[in-house]
């Protein structure tokens, strides 16, 4: 029936397509309009055909066959997961916490625990109380300095529960590397010893996954998508070659290994970034002398992106929760943590897990994601995408080993300076708006007060600690994207005062009324109070207007044209009582200044630090 019904068109060709793009274009550059220069270093057209994927290796293949792109199962069954803190809530607290969780639908959980300290059979025993180790997974997290002992008191829990070894599914994410990115320096020394101690803790348990790769540490300092991948992989391959050379089989190090990615706010490339990851790692598995189809897939673990919440407008990050999660689950992970919206700035409570919980169930019990494997598969977007993520993580993966693998790269500087200068750029687009952080730098509650929970501490951003003789590198700044503009705001909130940008629009609707709505958004960003007006019949009438609401700031909207006079004769009235500033970037611009305004806004401005100035001359430091 298909067939027959596009039989009736007529095929296009590609050259017909762009013979009308660039109709339509009216001599506009087809680069600058239409192709998408991504973080990742690589263009994204506005289309594609089938043409694109001719040269695409990894197409034709199905969930759970090398190189698994498109899953490690025959079933998208993820495990909804959220983590409890025994450090804070004690064993006891904790284990409360995980058993609620599980009754209201989680089916695998995570405790975060001191790694340096051992834990007793006694206390596992609390810990693990109610949970049918045969049936959930038990993870554990902050063991990058762990001793085996945390792990012989876990599987001597399940051993005395009488739990099969192949039926217990666990983590741990035993991460010596980890410690060289937070800290600059490993925490424990001769730390493949212990990992050969840890494997044979568990040679009977097939299932128990011990080495962890804590790949979302690079989007915590701002990374891009390929070198969150990039990196994440050759912290892979710094521990397979180490065991290796230990005289671990290869297969043996490969399946006890876990990687936990972040998932952010871009939509179809973390789709993308998964299906690569499956597809690379397969190949460095396969490679170091892995046969075996069943270790060399890679078990991925995601957690929605920390440095993408906010803590001003806190609920927007239900939504945007809800599109990493979306991506992560599209992709076929293996289990997802939903972060608790407010988990940038207080600890959860029963309404924020709930709500985090709850964005897994829906997606699972209402919209079906857990229903079809890998519904991207032929898309011709999305296969380009994974192509174009799998070359360049490739690339930057292979420098990287070509300097000596992970530790020497970061010894070198050379993985720290590749995230700062992506970190760099990142901030750089939020600051002038190239990219958007809803609520924050773009379309902020203008109502809004800070939350009394969030502290000076939440919104400031701390820089990597200064390296010292104990360090072999410097270790990674971890810090959310909004932070810059939180901290702005905070300083308003915090100041005893609210500047007041009133709005005298006159003149041209259309432009007075767009330009008004431009200003209000600008400075309500920095926590001021915004007065928006319709329209005045003359400027006079609206300086008088501005005055008499003792406005700090009087925004002039209007059209180009009608700024020649009517911004002038707005300085001359308001003079030294407000400050004047002009929206939009009128033809006009050098005249103004050239009689004294020297106030502007618009969509070229950097918002962040136009708006530092502002406060700086209305007092408030």
């Amino acid at each position: 029936m298909a067939e027959k019904l596009f039989a009736e068109f007529p095929p296009v060709t590609t050259e017909q397509w762009e013979e009308v793009i660039q109709k339509d274009l009216k001599g506009a550059d087809y680069e600058k309009k239409l192709v998408w220069r991504t973080q990742e270093g690589f263009s994204v057209r506005p289309y594609y055909r089938a043409e694109n994927l001719k040269d695409i290796k990894h197409l034709g293949t199905e969930a759970g066959v090398f190189p698994f792109v498109r899953g490690t199962k025959d079933d998208n069954n993820w495990l909804t997961r959220q983590d409890y803190c025994t450090v804070s809530e004690g064993f006891e607290g904790a284990n409360k916490q995980a058993v609620d969780g599980l009754a209201k639908g989680l089916n695998s959980v995570g405790f975060y625990v001191d790694g340096k300290k051992a834990i007793a059979v006694e206390d596992m025993k609390v810990l693990v109380k109610g949970i049918d180790l045969a049936k959930v997974e038990v993870n554990f997290r902050g063991c990058c300095c762990a001793t085996a002992e945390i792990v012989k008191s876990f599987v001597a829990v399940a051993a005395e529960q009488g739990v099969a070894p192949e039926d217990l599914k666990a983590s741990f994410d035993y991460d010596p590397v980890r410690g060289l990115n937070k800290n600059g320096k490993f925490c424990t020394d001769g730390y493949v010893a212990k990992m050969k101690e840890i494997l044979e803790v568990v040679k009977d348990w097939p299932r128990v996954r011990v080495f962890g790769v804590e790949a979302y540490a690079f989007n915590d300092a701002g990374s891009s998508i390929v070198e969150e991948l990039a990196f994440a992989l050759a912290i892979g391959s710094e521990y397979m070659n180490a065991l290796i050379e230990a005289g671990v089989e290869p297969k043996e190090a490969a399946r006890r290994m876990k990687f936990t990615f972040s998932v952010g706010s871009t939509y179809f490339m973390e789709i993308a970034k998964f299906r690569a990851a499956r597809m690379l790692w397969a190949n460095i598995t396969k490679a170091y002398g892995v046969e075996k189809e069943c270790c060399q897939k890679m078990k991925i673990h995601a957690r929605t992106s920390e440095w993408n919440q906010t803590a001003y407008d806190a609920y927007v990050n239900m939504l945007r929760g809800t599109s990493e999660a979306m991506s992560a689950a599209i992709a076929g992970v293996d289990s997802l943590d939903v972060l608790p919206f407010d988990h940038s700035f207080r600890k959860a409570g029963e309404f924020s897990n709930r709500i985090a919980r709850n964005v897994q169930t829906i997606l699972k019990e209402e919209a079906h994601f857990n229903k079809v494997v890998d519904p991207a598969a032929g898309s011709y977007y999305i296969e380009t995408l994974t192509q174009s993520i799998a070359d360049a993580a490739w690339t930057l993966f292979n420098k990287v080993e070509g300097m000596g693998g992970y530790v020497e790269a970061f010894k070198a500087g050379f993985i720290q300076e590749t995230i700062k200068a992506t970190s760099a750029d990142r901030d750089k687009k939020i600051a002038t708006r190239r990219q958007t952080i809803l609520g924050t730098n773009q379309f902020p509650n203008f109502t809004e007060k800070v939350n009394e929970d969030v502290t000076a501490d939440v919104v400031t951003r701390k820089a990597a600690a200064e390296k010292t003789s104990e360090m072999i590198g410097q270790p990674l700044e971890k810090y959310r994207g909004a932070q810059a503009f939180e901290a702005m705001r905070y300083k308003t909130d915090k100041s005893g005062k609210q500047p007041v940008a009133f709005m005298v629009t006159y003149g041209n609707l259309a432009m007075c009324r767009a330009r008004a709505q431009f200003a209000c958004n600008f400075f309500a960003v920095a926590g001021f109070k915004v007065v928006d007006n319709n329209r005045f019949a003359s400027v006079e009438e609206g300086v008088k207007a501005a005055l008499e609401a003792k406005a700090d700031i009087i925004v002039a909207c209007s059209s180009d044209e009608e700024y020649a006079e009517g911004a002038v004769e707005m300085a001359n009235l308001v003079g030294n009582k407000a400050i004047v500033v002009v929206a939009g970037e009128p033809a006009c611009k050098e005249d103004l200044m050239a009689k004294g305004l020297s106030n502007f806004i618009s969509v070229k401005s950097n918002v962040l630090e136009t708006l530092k100035e502002y406060q700086s001359k209305l007092g408030i430091n």
